[in-house]
């Protein structure tokens, strides 16, 4: 199984951060990719980045951050990344 992980929090989110961890731990067997924005995006619904590029960066074995808004996120995840 592969699992999707994405917030509005960020990347760098603790709690992000936390179910990641606790996941890997208790489901070994499950492929886990994260990507979340680059910084809190909190209250930006379903809104999507059309006015810019948008950056993705990986953020090490399976993480992504991208310079866009959670919905841009999980786009860029199951066209491009998943």
């Amino acid at each position: 199984m592969h699992l999707l992980l994405s917030n509005d929090d960020g990347i760098d989110a603790e709690g992000l951060q936390i179910l990641r961890s606790t996941l890997a731990l208790a489901c070994p067997e499950f492929r886990i990719t994260t990507v979340a924005p680059d910084r809190e995006q909190s209250g930006s619904s379903h809104s999507l980045t059309l006015t810019q590029p948008l950056r993705i960066t990986e953020r090490g074995q399976g993480q992504y951050s991208v310079s866009g808004t959670p919905t841009d996120c999980v786009l860029i995840a199951l066209n491009g990344i998943l």
